[in-house]
């Protein structure tokens, strides 16, 4: 799938709670200067549809995901503002079937091998591993991996991934990307800090290159 390739690239995706959609398109912009074109605006906060929505539109070279997706309303919604993929912490077999219903590439959150296993049979292969530090990082990661890895399962790690340990989770093979809260905090946003969006996504974006290869 195009947009699975093009997230294996970036290798990161900033997990953003933005409060007002008037910083829609300041965001995307930093997150652009910075190299890295992706964000996944969750739901937790009022103004996540019309922050994807804005971006959708006038940012198209940005990818754009929903997150914190835990209805079927949801899930529609996110496709209709114009999300190209939706993630969610946990995983509802009605919420994937309400994705796959939308054509909307869905990532459920796992945490355990039956977790994974559930994922599978609802036809999921793309998974959001989460919590990722306090299930056990890495090593877990590995370990889950493990005995699924001939049914060519991915995992987007996401809580407590840092710039400091982003380079470990990349070099997981089973790994498309990571989330982080980091790249665009919502203090920074609501600072106005663009510049230090900015140089955070670029920071990322250059670990992605050193791990991965400039030419992934």
């Amino acid at each position: 799938m195009i947009m699975m390739d093009f997230l294996y690239k970036l290798g990161v995706v900033p997990v953003v709670a933005i409060e007002d959609a008037a910083h829609a398109l300041p965001l995307a912009d930093a997150l652009i200067a910075g190299g890295l074109p992706v964000a996944e605006i969750t739901f937790r906060t009022a103004a996540g549809a019309e922050v994807i929505a804005a971006i959708a539109k006038d940012r198209p070279e940005m990818l754009i995901g929903a997150g914190t997706v835990l209805s079927p309303e949801q899930a529609m919604r996110a496709k209709a503002c114009g999300a190209q993929f939706a993630v969610a912490p946990g995983l509802n077999a009605d919420v994937v079937r309400a994705a796959f219903d939308e054509e909307l590439p869905f990532f459920p959150g796992v945490m355990t091998p039956t977790n994974v296993e559930t994922a599978l049979s609802l036809g999921c292969r793309q998974l959001k591993f989460f919590p990722a530090g306090p299930a056990g990082g890495v090593p877990m990661l590995k370990a889950l991996t493990a005995p699924y890895k001939h049914m060519g399962v991915k995992f987007m790690p996401t809580g407590g991934v840092t710039i400091d340990n982003l380079a470990e989770y990349l070099a997981v093979e089973s790994v498309t990307a990571v989330g982080g809260t980091w790249i665009a905090a919502t203090d920074a946003i609501r600072a106005g800090d663009w510049a230090g969006i900015t140089e955070r996504a670029r920071a990322a974006a250059d670990v992605v290159k050193r791990v991965r290869g400039a030419g992934n």
